[in-house]
């Protein structure tokens, strides 16, 4: 007899011997299942299930299931593809935010004219209905298979999994693929799907290895889910931040320093406020802020085991014969530097470390994206060195500052994924495992609702991830937290306990904006440049309508800027047409219009970004109300 446990059902069930999804769920959960969680692991639904478990069932409507149904159509794609053009070999084909993409390798250049013959094949193998058969290979029938029928790029794969792990394929139709799987039953279910782009793709990531072509597309549940993310695409692209960016003159990127940023005036300024902002929250949560150097020898990146994480990620400078030094790419062995320069105390923990850290990695030139990707950055990075019955404590306080700042920034919608120990870490598992129940504990006080996301931790230790809804329903993810037992033990830092001995203290990595350049991309393009008054670069633009208000504009501007107010005037000849137009491109939300009325009565005209009503007020009224505004915000 095999237990089954349905956890969400609140129910058991008994069946006599082996059994499979399409055996023990009913008609109507059969409709809208894909795949069943069995004890953790992702089952098909013709899978056996061995041994008394515990069930979940996956639908479509579920993140996972339809994962799992845009995993289909990458499948689907590529069976597509090699129908209509057969000499094209295929390599990898997962599921990325929103939708899926395939790397194919070929002579032939695709371009998006080919989309719709790839579609009108896709929509044909969907029609069919092919059951998506698992079967389990040994290395050496997968490799002869793959082999015979000239996919080399499949043999490669294979060639590089440990041959400990059992091989499967999926069969759908005459199309074999190779894949961990799972799949929903039957192409059947993938019922609204678009091809968005074609790009160029190194296989493996490597620069010097072959260039393939790849094709993104994206998969929903139904046509009107489909239509209403076309929809967020164009709005996205309206509000693409580099267009804005260069609308507001904020920054520029340029070949001379690829990846990296020069920040223009009213960029530096955006800049600025946010980071004040922050450093203001962290001195309000107990937190101190330091500096530390930017190159730091090989030596300690070897000792700390970035050297061997991230070599390839970071910029090395030849000092002299073997002596090597790095450009940081993260800051956490420098400030367990600091840490260790003094004895400490378990009396003085928990120590609560901040730093605006420069860092610098070597990303891949096509995976650069304006702000959002960049070479060069600065991280609002924190590092919490505590006793372990602190860590407790210490994230329901950390939770409790994220939320605050993403609800002031304008970020209502966070959720939160708990990445668990990935294959390749420092450690071993009781260090983990004590890592691990350590940060469940405290999501569950801090009373967070949170994802699993399996294998994704850092290599010394577990991780929150911290994932905020934009304006137009796009998802990022910006702040993390995790939990380090391994970082204090390399680097020898320690406390003296209670005790009278040395104990290694715990380090909870933390950031909540992640870096400013890409906070700022996604701050520009969740209110497409239309920033609250209180983080706006500028914030009121006075427009003189003839030169005869030129004094009265200055004066008051003066006393503006004393109070605080960041404020442009612009005196120049042009109609005020179009001062109004150019400041309203700028995103200035308030601007005030001085002529001859207003200089004889001492009042402005007041218009207000994004409507063409004015209203006049004393300028005392009007300053009372602006200065009003900004403390609110």
């Amino acid at each position: 007899m095999i237990r089954l446990t349905f956890p969400t059902e609140q129910k058991v069930e008994e069946y006599s011997g082996r059994v499979t999804g399409f055996d023990i769920l009913q008609p109507d959960v059969l409709k809208e299942a894909v795949a069943l969680r069995v004890n953790g692991e992702l089952y098909d639904l013709s899978r056996e299930i061995e041994s008394d478990t515990e069930i979940e069932v996956i639908r479509s409507s579920d993140e996972v299931g339809l994962n799992i149904i845009r995993h289909d159509t990458a499948h689907i794609m590529a069976q597509a593809i090699k129908e209509l053009f057969p000499d094209t070999q295929i390599t990898i084909g997962p599921t990325i935010q929103d939708g899926f993409y395939y790397d194919f390798a070929t002579d032939r250049t695709f371009t998006t004219d080919d989309f719709a013959a790839i579609e009108k094949k896709m929509k044909e193998i969907i029609k069919s209905n092919h059951k998506f058969v698992r079967e389990v290979w040994t290395r050496k029938q997968a490799i002869d298979f793959f082999s015979s029928i000239g996919e080399k790029y499949k043999v490669d794969i294979i060639s590089s999994i440990p041959e400990s792990e059992n091989l499967t394929v999926y069969r759908q139709g005459d199309f074999v693929d190779l894949c961990r799987g799972p799949h929903s039953p039957s192409t059947g279910r993938v019922k609204a799907f678009k091809l968005m782009k074609v790009a160029g793709a190194y296989w493996r990531g490597d620069a010097n290895g072959p260039m393939l072509q790849r094709i993104y597309g994206t998969a929903w549940q139904n046509k009107d889910e489909l239509n209403a993310y076309l929809k967020r695409l164009e709005e996205a692209e309206k509000r693409d931040h580099r267009k804005i960016a260069k609308d507001m003159d904020l920054f520029h990127i340029q070949e001379e320093a690829v990846g990296q940023v020069f920040w223009h005036e009213q960029g530096y300024i955006l800049y600025n406020v946010l980071e004040s902002y922050i450093r203001k929250k962290l001195i309000n949560h107990g937190y101190f802020e330091v500096k530390t150097p930017i190159l730091v020898s090989k030596e300690l990146w070897e000792k700390s085991g970035h050297w061997d994480k991230f070599r390839e990620n970071m910029f090395i400078v030849d000092e002299s014969g073997d002596k090597k030094l790095a450009i940081k790419p993260m800051n956490c062995p420098c400030h367990v530097q600091i840490f260790n320069s003094h004895t400490k105390s378990y009396r003085g923990l928990p120590i609560r470390m901040a730093e605006f850290g420069t860092c610098h990695r070597n990303e891949s030139s096509g995976s650069l994206h304006g702000l959002m990707r960049v070479r060069g950055f600065t991280q609002d990075d924190a590092h919490i060195f505590c006793m372990e019955e602190q860590i407790n404590s210490e994230t329901v306080k950390f939770c409790d500052l994220v939320k605050e700042v993403y609800s002031e920034l304008g970020f209502n919608e966070i959720s939160v994924k708990f990445s668990d120990r990935p294959n390749v870490r420092a450690g071993d598992d009781e260090v983990w495992d004590r890592a691990e129940k350590a940060l469940l504990e405290a999501v569950r006080e801090a009373g967070l609702n949170y994802e699993l996301n399996p294998g994704e931790g850092a290599f010394y230790g577990p991780k929150l991830e911290f994932v905020l809804k934009d304006a137009t329903g796009r998802n990022w993810q910006c702040g993390t937290l995790q939990v380090d037992f391994i970082l204090p033990k390399r680097l020898e830092a320690f406390y003296i306990g209670a005790d009278g001995r040395k104990h290694h203290p715990v380090m909870l990595h933390r950031a909540i904006l992640g870096t400013f350049e890409r906070f700022i991309g996604i701050l520009i393009e969740h209110y497409a440049g239309k920033f609250p008054l209180w983080l706006a670069p500028t914030q009121l633009a006075i427009l003189t309508v003839t030169n005869e208000a030129d004094s009265y504009a200055t004066e008051i501007s003066s006393a503006l800027k004393k109070q605080g107010i960041r404020v442009k005037t612009d005196l120049t000849n042009e109609k005020i047409s179009y001062k109004i137009r150019l400041h309203s491109s700028n995103k200035v939300p308030i601007l005030w219009i001085v002529g001859k009325n207003e200089v004889a009565n001492k009042t402005v005209s007041v218009r207000n970004l994004g409507s063409e009503k004015q209203e006049s007020f004393s300028y005392e009224k009007a300053a009372e109300l602006l200065l009003k505004n900004v403390n609110l915000s």
